[in-house]
């Protein structure tokens, strides 16, 4: 939804209880395992106290600043105290988003409510609380509509500026997104802001500026969770500059740092894949699976696994992935891109077609094009196909996977030439997918030998 105008801005609220420390935990959208090229939303921090280790200043035993017991146990003390209210609320958001457990969302939202009961006007740190949580159940025009409460109630807070980003980018909306970042930055060019511009220039396929600026968001880290996403950022970065070699390093120079990560350990894996280290890659997919069981985790290693013509495991895989669209459907939420993907390859296209079509309504970002485009050529209509699949690459994403659907959309309408092009630029990152991977070789294979 886009309304016309928003309140007057006015002055920030005052902070709560705790002065300027608990509001910088307040504020904390921790990075955390988003995947930016799912069109996961980044949820970035100000600061945050929550890594800092717990023997500093704080009784032994007690648990750390910023956990969600600590946060727990402050609003048990202090029941009236809006931003610990906000607080919990946004641990918990970073909490499901990284243990994949939906039912966390309804805690965070309860937590988030009962800051607002507390305090009901000027509420910036919930408002950009229900912002986080919109963004992380995909529902964007929700989203959208939280930060613009928070930008109006909190002019000079860049997290709200953040969110703000991050709803404008998945809704399509993509100069807006650009003006909210650039706000973001010049608030404060810390770790978060410095990471949404590098996706911004990533979506527009200026892959040098993007590094340059994810290399300053590593250098400005403040948290190990800030560290780890821009490891994780600049080795995705490496795979699809077909440098598997610097991505593994840079994984693998995460993971010393944060072992249990599991966005770096499935892009450890996806780097072993390219190198063709498939032992290690299937290792890597689990143990993130085993800390996260993420549907881009499942299938990745569910279509590795059929790759290399093992087909009890890739069920195994597919088996939870059919679970949690159950869940889903059930709850009536939109399907992300990788169900959509599923389905078209191992379901029903469709269903892909309408479970797309539906997501695009109210979440018109690139990914969801190429979804959509996937599942429309799949279930046979093409010339469709042709129009998503065009919106998909309309920004300069550069995603091998986007150009091989655009090329298998264009050979099934006899455009060879258009397919040839799309297919070398997909195999400039060879290694790019489990299963489409070899099917582009074999269908540039085919276009070239054919008179």
């Amino acid at each position: 939804m886009h309304p016309d105008h928003t309140e007057p801005p006015h002055q920030p609220p005052p902070p709560s209880h705790g002065g300027r420390r608990l509001r910088s935990i307040v504020v904390t959208l921790a990075l955390g395992a988003a995947m930016f090229a799912a069109g996961a939303v980044m949820l970035a921090p100000d600061q945050t106290t929550a890594s800092r280790p717990s023997g500093q200043g704080q009784p032994a035993g007690a648990p750390p600043r910023g956990s969600i017991e600590a946060l727990q146990a402050r609003v048990t003390r202090l029941p009236k105290d809006s931003g610990g209210w906000a607080a919990l609320g946004m641990a918990y958001v970073q909490q499901a988003r990284s243990t994949a457990d939906p039912a966390t969302y309804d805690r965070a939202e309860k937590a988030l409510r009962t800051s607002f009961t507390v305090q009901a006007e000027g509420n910036t740190d919930a408002e950009i609380g229900m912002g986080a949580l919109s963004a992380a159940r995909h529902d964007f025009p929700t989203a959208l509509r939280w930060a613009r409460k928070a930008t109006t109630s909190g002019p000079y807070s860049s997290s709200a500026y953040g969110v703000l980003a991050d709803a404008y980018t998945q809704l399509g909306r993509y100069e807006e997104a650009d003006k909210a970042v650039q706000k973001m930055t010049d608030l404060r060019p810390d770790a978060a802001s410095l990471a949404r511009a590098s996706y911004a220039f990533e979506l527009k396929g200026e892959t040098d500026r993007a590094r340059a600026l994810m290399r300053r968001s590593l250098a400005a880290a403040a948290t190990p969770a800030d560290a780890s996403f821009a490891h994780n950022v600049l080795a995705t970065l490496d795979l699809q500059d077909a440098d598997p070699r610097a991505a593994l390093a840079r994984a693998r120079t995460g993971l010393r740092a944060a072992p249990g990560d599991s966005a770096l350990l499935e892009t450890r894996a996806r780097a072993h894949m390219a190198l063709g280290n498939t032992t290690k890659a299937i290792a890597d997919f689990r143990a993130a699976i085993a800390i996260a069981p993420l549907p881009h985790y499942l299938l990745g290693l569910g279509e590795l696994e059929q790759s290399l013509g093992h087909r009890e495991q890739a069920e195994a895989q597919y088996t939870l992935l059919r679970a949690q669209d159950r869940i889903r459907a059930a709850a009536g939420d939109p399907a992300d891109t990788d169900a959509v993907l599923f389905e078209a390859d191992h379901g029903d296209p469709r269903r892909a077609v309408t479970m797309a079509g539906q997501t695009l309504r109210t979440r018109p970002f690139v990914a969801v094009h190429d979804a959509y485009a996937w599942a429309l050529h799949r279930a046979g209509r093409d010339a469709e196909a042709l129009v998503q699949a065009d919106r998909a690459l309309a920004t300069g994403m550069p995603s091998a996977l986007f150009h091989y659907h655009r090329a298998a959309i264009h050979h099934a309408l006899g455009d060879t030439e258009a397919a040839r092009r799309d297919l070398t630029r997909a195999l400039r990152e060879p290694g790019f997918h489990p299963l489409h991977a070899d099917a582009a070789h074999d269908l540039l294979q085919r276009i070239d030998t054919t008179p």
